[in-house]
């Protein structure tokens, strides 16, 4: 644990100590805070987690055994898209914001509101949900430990579970890798002063006590043929999202007529440029781009094809690796890119940025 980790839980810690006695109650600690607006935003494990001593396994706010519908029985068909749905549900749940973190306090949905009871609810877990210490031990047949970070799919799990070292405990849900090193990846997260959000974390990279977990029955998905895996689906993003996707939607927002400037960064012209343009195509106006949006946002382009729809494919080859010139021209090193990453993806391989190429490019790392 590094000075700057042991700094954090000591300050956490000696506030603690001067609040009044009861259960333990989450406290929002900005010290060695780590900004939201950071890009990208990349969080190490122990910096500004905001997340306390959770409720122990005979606490009351915790499902006890007998009590909880297991993996095996609850979920033995739950995808893992449908999982990482699951988990977005609480990114607008609490009237378009996230839901609020709580170890004391349960959501409308019956699910306690720390860390462990929204992995319980993404995993559909009994009520109010499992803590880290249940959602990790083998024996309640919810997961399994994987043998390293490399082997991470959409919907495992990183768990601290341990305060062996005075920690605090902590699980994330794994969505995909945010780069092609694997440094980094997209998470979903319950923490305190925040509540639900969906970030770039490095929790189980390198040296710190969080572990890899597999949910024991969590199925892959249907498809095959030519068709990409539904465990890969489109990223959502809203106001305060950072990045190469939030730059290739700008590129195809100006694709369509709207005057966004491409920086990577949803603020309040790309906000306004979205509703917008959710209202010309009949969809719900909330400045939020999920699936429905992406679905009549993209635009087909192939050789010959010119402006920032080909920026924005350019841009997303460009996240794994292709180095290609952001030039809007569709020509034969863009098109040799998405012929090798067509192949590699298992796509069908015609050279041609359609729909499900789009589609994989935009929602798997």
């Amino acid at each position: 644990m590094s000075l700057r980790s042991r700094l954090t839980r000591r300050t956490r810690l000696a506030l603690m100590g001067v609040a009044a006695g009861g259960v333990a109650s989450a406290i929002a600690v900005t010290s060695i805070a780590i900004s939201d607006s950071s890009d990208p935003v990349t969080v190490a494990a122990g910096q500004e987690t905001d997340y306390g001593p959770e409720p122990e396994a005979d606490s009351a706010l915790v499902t006890q055994a007998g009590e909880f519908s297991t993996m095996a029985t609850a979920t033995a068909t739950l995808s893992r898209d449908t999982m990482i749905n699951r988990a977005r549900t609480w990114l607008t749940a609490n009237k378009g914001g996230p839901v609020p973190y709580s170890m004391e306090r349960n959501w409308k949905d019956g699910y306690r509101q720390d860390c462990s009871g929204f992995v319980s609810m993404a995993l559909g877990l009994g009520k109010p949900g499992l803590n880290t210490v249940g959602l990790a031990d083998s024996r309640n047949g919810v997961t399994k430990r994987l043998s390293g970070v490399s082997q991470l799919k959409k919907g495992d799990l990183l768990i601290d579970y341990s305060t062996t070292d005075g920690d605090f405990r902590h699980v994330v849900i794994f969505e995909k890798w945010a780069n092609a090193s694997h440094s980094s990846y997209w998470a979903y997260e319950q923490r305190g002063t925040y509540g639900t959000t969906h970030r770039q974390l490095r929790y189980g990279i390198g040296s710190d006590n969080y572990d890899p977990f597999r949910p024991v029955k969590l199925g892959g998905g249907g498809g095959g043929g030519q068709l990409p895996s539904p465990s890969v689906s489109w990223p959502v993003l809203k106001s305060g999202s950072r990045g190469a996707d939030v730059r290739s939607a700008q590129r195809l927002l100006a694709a369509r007529g709207h005057k966004v400037e491409a920086d990577g960064v949803f603020g309040t012209k790309t906000r306004s440029a979205v509703i917008t343009f959710q209202r010309s195509r009949s969809l719900a106006a909330d400045g939020v781009i999920g699936p429905n949006t992406w679905s009549k946002l993209i635009s087909t382009v192939q050789s010959g094809s010119t402006g920032q729809a080909v920026k924005a494919a350019q841009t997303q080859l460009n996240v794994y690796g292709y180095g290609l010139a952001l030039d809007g021209a569709y020509g034969s090193k863009t098109k040799s890119a998405v012929v090798a990453f067509q192949k590699k993806h298992h796509l069908k391989v015609d050279g041609v940025v359609g729909p499900e190429t789009w589609r994989v490019l935009l929602g798997t790392r």
